[in-house]
């Protein structure tokens, strides 16, 4: 699994300030498979990221799927949380990664 930012293009804006561009994050299906949990103490979407996926960066697959995480990673007690599963994530990310290579490659053919 894979950070959503680990694709994004870099640009430069006119005081030559490099900064990331706006990733559009995928919404997450719902699976027969989703695993749904309630925290019992404040809880971060980083850590749980981590201890379900292995990988604390995909924080925003938690969040978007339960929509959180506007300016924190913190989610408050007894908070329900769907946690969809890794296969559905890894084939998204993939899907994801496909779309952008087509979208990148036209453009780079339509600019020459």
């Amino acid at each position: 699994m894979s950070s959503r930012y680990k694709n994004a293009n870099i640009i430069k804006d006119k005081n030559g300030k490099r900064r990331l561009t706006t990733l559009i994050i995928p919404n997450i299906p719902l699976s027969d498979n989703d695993i749904y949990i309630k925290t019992t103490s404040v809880e971060r979407l980083d850590k749980l990221a981590n201890e379900i996926y292995g990988d604390s960066t995909l924080w925003w697959v938690i969040a978007n799927a339960n929509r959180l995480g506007k300016g924190s990673l913190y989610v408050p007690a007894q908070q329900r949380l769907r946690i969809p599963p890794a296969d559905v994530i890894q084939d998204l990310i993939i899907t994801e990664k496909k779309s952008r290579w087509v979208i990148y490659f036209i453009r780079k053919l339509t600019i020459i």
